[in-house]
């Protein structure tokens, strides 16, 4: 069995074209990095699995922010993945996924944010992101 310093770069080369992929909006090159397809949003809770699942969280997060981009700031191997920490940024021209009382603002905003790039050998199968979303309304104007 292969040692996971065996699947660096690999891996590495996976996480840099989905989030390429992602600032490209061509999710379907986002999608195709992954074995099986899951996000987990823990600023929010929320889960998606799946691919129509993960495929409908994509769409649904440009609606707002179609401008949204990463940028990633740094790349940390572990045994089981890699974790990026990335800016991500945008403009809010359209609801806010979750609070759709609030009309877009016009502003932008710009989180610092974690990834984990989970593995099983040199196959992703999740993504979980931990980002505050409170940092995100409040560049907003959104909330006080």
């Amino acid at each position: 069995m292969a040692g996971a310093g065996e699947w660096r770069e690999a891996r590495e080369a996976i996480v840099r074209e989905h989030m390429e992929a992602e600032n490209d909006l061509d999710f379907d090159r986002a999608l195709a990095t992954f074995d099986r397809p899951r996000y987990e949003l823990i600023g929010t809770g929320r889960v998606f699995d799946g691919a129509e699942a993960v495929a409908g969280y994509f769409r649904a997060s440009r609606r707002p922010f179609p401008d949204q981009r990463n940028e990633v700031l740094a790349l940390h191997h572990m045994d089981d993945g890699v974790a990026a920490e990335f800016v991500l940024r945008g403009t809010h021209l359209g609801p806010f996924p979750g609070l759709d009382d609030i009309p877009p603002t016009g502003r932008t905003f710009e989180c610092q944010m974690v990834a984990l790039f989970l593995f099983e050998e040199d196959r992703l199968v999740c993504e979980r992101i931990y980002f505050d979303t409170s940092t995100i309304i409040r560049q907003l104007g959104a909330a006080g």
